[in-house]
């Protein structure tokens, strides 16, 4: 068991824009990280079994929907005290960030936000404890950047919906008690179903063989002929916006998620630099890995600074997607630099267990992916300042 030693940084004293609860928040999560996850989450990813207690834990300690109201089970905490949560998870390690957004802000999220007063006590109090395991189905195989073109579908018939598709590259699916499912209907409109695990003719199988989120559990959802009760459409709200909603929740924990990973790098690139000597001297004395380190903390320094405004600016409920997209691609493409920069500091040993930066580098390489590609994000900034989409989405 390893004994995890992070040293938290803050260069530009971000914590005095912080709330008492902001802190007592980070302080209980972190100290869950370094207690639970912190001594095994090696041997969990050099294994690629996810470890199931962990649910459990995500959930004794409010991870899962923090920002849901306290009447359906969450902590009624605010987007800032999210934000954090997702830091400080993933500074443990993405994948376990992974297993908590996806539950929060692709699962609980929606139906929160367009599910009726019925769905919303039968499904978020137990999806806040841990009780239930929620996955989201929105990429397809063949439809991922675009996912105005998903096949998924269902037909009315009657007393029940038939949904027939499949989904893709689905984190928590091998085991999930509840899929939120975004399908079309027979007019082609896009809406959200809640599939629960046993009903007939739905599977979630998992894929293996993975080099990157290895501490999370990734599958597919099919659907064969899958009778849906009418009680579970998600009536709140359809059309590609639906589902785009939630993953501006999830794209905003995770510009927040990624500052935890590029911290974890950062930390034991300092440290190492500075125990490690060649040449009779410590590394930490040779410009060029000054260089790499000013580099890091001030990139950190500029992502913790633009993910604290975006959470005032969520809180106020003023915040755009296509702000939340520059947040997600800017600081999750710093964390990926880092962490390569950091292995360099580290030398061979940055590429063993001994050290995080070789598992955080190889999921980030995931994290920059999903909820949207690298580039995805750069062309809803462009879009968005100049005006011309550079792709043709269809209007929600």
């Amino acid at each position: 068991m390893k004994t995890d030693n992070f040293t938290f940084h803050d260069y530009y004293n971000v914590d005095d824009l912080l709330s008492d609860e902001h802190i007592m928040v980070r302080k209980a999560t972190r100290a869950w990280i370094k207690k639970e996850i912190s001594p095994k989450i090696e041997s969990i990813c050099q294994s690629a079994k996810f470890d199931p207690s962990i649910i459990k834990g995500l959930g004794d300690i409010g991870a899962f929907g923090p920002y849901i109201p306290t009447e359906y089970g969450g902590a009624g905490l605010d987007q800032i005290s999210y934000g954090i949560m997702m830091m400080e998870l993933e500074r443990g390690d993405s994948g376990i960030r992974s297993c908590a957004s996806v539950q929060s802000s692709l699962v609980m999220y929606p139906i929160f936000k367009y599910g009726t007063e019925a769905q919303k006590i039968k499904y978020l109090p137990k999806l806040a404890s841990g009780e239930f395991v929620g996955c989201f189905g929105l990429t397809e195989p063949n439809h991922g950047s675009n996912p105005s073109g998903l096949i998924t579908n269902f037909k009315d018939m009657g007393d029940y919906y038939l949904l027939n598709g499949s989904k893709m590259w689905i984190t928590n699916s091998p085991i999930s008690d509840v899929a939120v499912v975004w399908a079309k209907d027979e007019n082609g409109r896009i809406n959200g179903l809640i599939v629960e695990k046993g009903m007939e003719g739905f599977s979630a199988p998992e894929i293996h063989n993975k080099w990157s989120l290895r501490g999370s559990i990734t599958g597919e959802l099919v659907f064969d002929n899958v009778k849906v009760p009418k009680e579970n459409l998600l009536a709140g709200k359809n059309g590609l916006s639906a589902p785009l909603g939630c993953l501006d929740s999830a794209r905003y924990g995770i510009a927040w998620g990624a500052i935890g990973a590029a911290l974890d790098c950062y930390d034991s690139a300092l440290k190492y630099s500075k125990q490690r000597k060649q040449f009779g001297e410590p590394i930490a004395s040779f410009q060029l890995t000054q260089k790499k380190l000013a580099e890091m903390i001030t990139e950190i320094t500029k992502a913790q600074l633009l993910a604290w405004r975006l959470g005032v600016l969520r809180n106020e409920g003023k915040a755009t997607s296509a702000q939340i997209s520059m947040a997600k691609r800017n600081n999750v493409d710093m964390a990926l630099k880092i962490a390569r920069e950091a292995r360099q500091i580290h030398g061979g040993m940055g590429i063993t267990g001994e050290y995080p930066i070789m598992r955080h580098m190889m999921n980030l390489e995931s994290v920059i992916t999903y909820e949207g590609t690298h580039d995805i994000h750069l062309l809803i900034t462009g879009a968005d300042v100049t005006g011309i989409p550079s792709f043709n989405p269809p209007k929600a």
